[in-house]
């Protein structure tokens, strides 16, 4: 366009706003086609017709058939003869290519800031959610609801949570609350190695609780209760612009009985779960005896220790 100008003495689409308004000129040259609207060239002397020939060439609809600016400033210099720095034409060409070049650092730097944002978020979204399913949600994938044979989920919470939030203050706490729940063997199926990766997991964490000193309270001991359970389950993605990832179905329920009707620093597990375990082997338990729970009569276990150790 500034070629066109510096030849001409004319405004590009000078002519055609005379007759028209701006806004069709910016739509005719939005259109695609065989024939893309173009600056009307007027009658020009004949010894620029090679300089004519770049100017049209840098007008080409497609972006890679475009000379560079480098193709552009060596063709020009051929053309004229100057090569002189000092050159109005040659000075104004190179402050077109510093600024493009400046534009594709702005860009570079836009796009790195925008791809950093993106991964925070994509972390935050794996966090929310199993990756499976956060891969699915990120390609506008449909997480369909899925049943599983057999999964085990597992409980737990602190004893005395209440009471030692309410004495100490908020960076002390350094959370919202003490429930917690874990499932294993979804969404992607193993078996029933579920059971036992539970088991080691709740293992280690009483052992891990039993251990840990409060810093503000250093003479009181953290104490926590859990409970196993393991059976079918329904799981699902619900809500669209917060998702949540849950699970449905008497499992979840009598998984949260086992845990709520436990003892401090004992693992709490149903029936179900102790025979997944046996099938493992390697672990040791002891029967509680009957307790009558919400969800019906359970034989309720301790999960005391792992053989293994």
């Amino acid at each position: 366009m500034i070629m066109f100008e510096i030849l001409t003495r004319m405004s590009p689409f000078e002519e055609e706003t005379e007759k028209t308004s701006i806004h069709d000129v910016i739509r005719k040259v939005k259109t695609k086609g065989d024939n893309p609207f173009r600056p009307s060239l007027p009658s020009l002397s004949d010894d620029v017709p090679r300089m004519i020939d770049l100017m049209q060439a840098c007008w080409d609809e497609s972006l890679f058939k475009r000379p560079t600016f480098r193709s552009i400033k060596k063709q020009l210099k051929e053309i004229t003869g100057i090569s002189a720095s000092h050159n109005i034409l040659d000075a104004l060409l190179r402050r077109m290519e510093q600024y493009a070049n400046n534009l594709e650092e702005l860009v570079g730097q836009r796009t790195e800031a925008f791809l950093e944002e993106k991964k925070k978020s994509d972390q935050l979204l794996e966090q929310l959610l199993p990756k499976t399913v956060a891969d699915k949600l990120k390609n506008n994938q449909i997480v369909e609801p899925e049943a599983y044979d057999s999964v085990t989920i597992y409980f737990s919470d602190i004893v005395g949570f209440t009471t030692i939030s309410a004495a100490s203050s908020p960076m002390e706490v350094e959370t919202i609350g003490d429930a917690y729940m874990v499932v294993s063997g979804l969404p992607t199926r193993n078996g029933d190695d579920h059971v036992r990766q539970i088991a080691m997991m709740s293992l280690e964490i009483v052992q891990n609780v039993g251990i840990f000193k409060i810093r503000h309270f250093p003479g009181k001991h953290l104490q926590a209760r859990i409970g196993i359970h393991s059976g079918p389950v329904c799981a699902g993605v619900v809500g669209t612009k917060m998702p949540r990832f849950c699970l449905f179905g008497d499992t979840v329920n009598t998984a949260s009985r086992m845990e709520s009707h436990g003892e401090a620093m004992k693992i709490h597990v149903s029936p179900d779960t102790k025979s997944l375990l046996d099938k493992h082997g390697g672990f040791n338990l002891e029967p509680r005896g009957n307790i009558e729970i919400k969800v019906g009569a359970k034989i309720i276990l301790i999960l005391i220790s792992d053989t293994d150790k």
